[in-house]
């Protein structure tokens, strides 16, 4: 990764896990993302169009996040990930970490983290 666009700790709330009751409650999921993007444009032309508009990529995944019923973290971590890349080209990949706070006990979160590429970039 070159230069990172990040968002830390976005806590949003879905429908997610196996068990039948997880099924029937909202719970809480924390999310933290790394965007692979250079941010010289922006920087040198100090223009916030030329930004990759965290804001913007925070709102969209909390949109996606909350509108799902996933099973699997890994499921939902897919969707982020393919969603970020497919909406916001500016950025050249993505590194997604989706946590499920005392989902074990004893543990403070479990989850994945995963890294997607856009397609044709090495």
């Amino acid at each position: 990764m070159g230069d990172i666009v990040f968002v830390r700790g976005l806590e949003v709330y879905c429908v997610i896990g196996l068990q039948p009751w997880e099924r029937q409650v909202m719970q809480k999921v924390r999310i933290d993302l790394d965007l692979d993007t250079d941010c010289r444009p922006a920087a040198d032309a100090d223009d916030a169009s030329q930004a990759l508009d965290y804001k913007a990529v925070s709102k969209c995944v909390q949109h996606l996040v909350e509108g799902s019923s996933f099973r699997l973290v890994e499921t939902l971590a897919e969707r982020i990930a393919a969603t970020v890349l497919a909406e916001f080209p500016r950025a050249e990949s993505v590194r997604v970490r989706v946590a499920k706070p005392a989902a074990v006990r004893f543990a403070e979160s479990v989850g994945v983290e995963i890294e997607r590429r856009r397609e044709g970039t090495p």
